[in-house]
């Protein structure tokens, strides 16, 4: 049949039914895996009670390997190691509707890095939600845990529960960290504001990741015309979950009370020129190398725009982390 002879709503039904059955693979993705997870913890469990009850040891452990592999050579995940995490893993999570509900939503190996990174209970579900949220890799998953993103996430002071509406304020400090980590870059911790500003531009995929997913990059030194003046964005970014212009301004040095003041003159700026009526209100956040937080409290406290302080970690020069000449003489001297 030529084209010509299709019907005329044949690419939209075949754009639809292709959808359908992307998204049938996906879910037929998911629940195979949350069955393998769920096998896994039913073998972690039962090895823990026989453990207890039985006194089962390494011994037991390797050779139950050993059979499973025999009698299972198609599977793979049946190495003493593997094992061992099973066992952990039931251990970690008594509960069944955990497992259920948010353990068995990622993969297997993502909840071994979790078991080996992170020992709080508490936070290892807190990166299982995020995992689940975001679709993180377990390359991604690592490095948010190695940059402590659950003891960062949220932590920035800011005005946002007095200047913005339940529950824009709450999203809105979520979207904050602090401190930020750019261990990406490859400049000193003395670096200027200007040279922090060109490593952030040209490792804009890094950046994005530490800001957190919803940022899109707008633009570096964005440029304002305000009384016949030309004024000078630092950082200008869109967040598409939040719908609102986002100020980041770069202080390579300790943080300064009239900072707020010039944050709050560039966010009325942008609500006038950049915003329109379907945006919600811009947001700002200095970025300091360090901050006093009394301080920071003092200079957000009767500021009407909403707005954040949080420091940012740039990379130790590397001779910090090299032996001095004397360190090696005396470790050669032993």
């Amino acid at each position: 049949m030529s084209p010509s002879a299709l019907p005329d709503d044949y690419p939209e039904f075949l754009r639809g039914l292709k959808q359908r059955i992307r998204q049938a693979q996906v879910k037929a993705a998911l629940a195979v895996n949350r069955e393998l997870v769920l096998l896994y913890w039913q073998i972690g469990r039962d090895i823990l009670q026989r453990q207890a009850h039985q006194g089962w040891g390494a011994k037991v452990i390797l050779q139950l390997s050993q059979d499973l592999k025999r009698e299972f050579p198609e599977m793979r995940g049946f190495s003493r190691t593997n094992l061992l995490y099973m066992r952990s893993f039931a251990e970690a999570y008594p509960d069944l509707q955990i497992v259920q509900q948010l353990a068995g939503q990622i993969p297997w190996f993502h909840n071994c890095v979790l078991l080996d990174k992170v020992k709080a209970p508490e936070q290892r579900l807190w990166y299982i939600k995020q995992t689940i949220k975001h679709g993180w890799s377990r390359n991604v998953l690592v490095l948010q845990i190695e940059s402590r993103l659950c003891d960062r996430q949220g932590a920035a002071p800011t005005n946002f529960a007095k200047t913005l509406p339940h529950p824009q304020s709450d999203l809105a400090q979520q979207l904050l960290k602090d401190p930020y980590t750019f261990d990406f870059l490859s400049i000193s911790a003395e670096a200027k504001e200007r040279d922090i500003e060109r490593s952030l531009v040209a490792h804009i995929q890094e950046f994005l990741l530490e800001l957190g997913a919803g940022f899109a990059f707008v633009g570096r030194q964005f440029p304002l015309e305000i009384g016949g003046e030309d004024y000078r964005i630092d950082l200008l970014f869109y967040h598409v979950k939040l719908h609102c212009y986002v100020i980041i301004e770069l202080k390579a040095g300790k943080f300064q009370p009239e900072y707020a003041g010039k944050l709050n003159f560039y966010i009325n700026a942008v609500d006038d020129l950049l915003r329109t009526p379907e945006d919600n209100p811009t947001i700002g956040l200095i970025l300091c190398k360090e901050k006093n937080s009394s301080t920071a409290e003092y200079a957000l406290r009767n500021i009407s725009t909403p707005m954040g302080i949080a420091t940012h970690q740039l990379p130790q020069p590397l001779q910090e982390n090299l032996p001095s000449i004397a360190q090696l003489e005396a470790e050669l001297a032993k």
